[in-house]
């Protein structure tokens, strides 16, 4: 079944992946007259075209460099060395941890158990059961105190929740 319209000069133009299919050798005998009749009027779809031919040609002529003979073993003897993730990215670093790192994680270990030792508060001795400790106020004072706080309570009643403390 064709994918490109009776008509491909708007088709071809805005789909380069018949382009590529075409470059690639891999369209019908119809769809590829279709192609070449579009390619012949249009300049930005041949330049498009024309580059994807030079490079599956050169992917057709280029060829592998041949392997030795010991490179199966080889292979085969890297891979059953596994080495882990951690591994891999610590290997750069191992010797700036050997000669300068361990005495410096030393040094800040110490350090840190030192501060937190020294910043312990000592433990105090339990404090002592006192006897309940007993005030004596006149009427005078516990009728002064009972109006203050009556009058804190109105304050408090009468001033908005959402207001601000006052500036002074």
């Amino acid at each position: 079944m064709s994918r490109i319209p009776e008509n491909p000069q708007k088709a071809v133009h805005e789909d380069t992946a018949i382009l590529l299919e075409y470059s690639a050798r891999k369209l019908d005998a119809a769809d590829t007259t279709r192609v070449e009749a579009h390619l012949k009027s249009c300049t930005a779809c041949l330049q498009i075209a024309a580059g994807h031919r030079a490079v599956w040609e050169a992917l057709d002529s280029w060829e592998a460099a041949p392997l030795s003979s010991d490179f199966n073993r080889r292979l085969y003897q890297r891979i059953e060395k596994e080495v882990s993730w951690l591994d891999l990215l610590m290997r750069p670093f191992r010797p700036l941890f050997l000669r300068h790192g361990l005495p410096v994680a030393a040094t800040a270990c110490l350090l840190l158990v030192a501060g937190v030792l020294l910043q312990r508060p000592p433990e105090l001795p339990r404090a002592q059961q006192r006897p309940d400790v007993r005030i004596e106020l006149s009427p005078a004072q516990t009728e002064a105190a009972l109006q203050e706080m009556e009058m804190l309570r109105e304050i408090s009643r009468l001033t908005p929740a959402n207001t601000a403390a006052p500036r002074m």
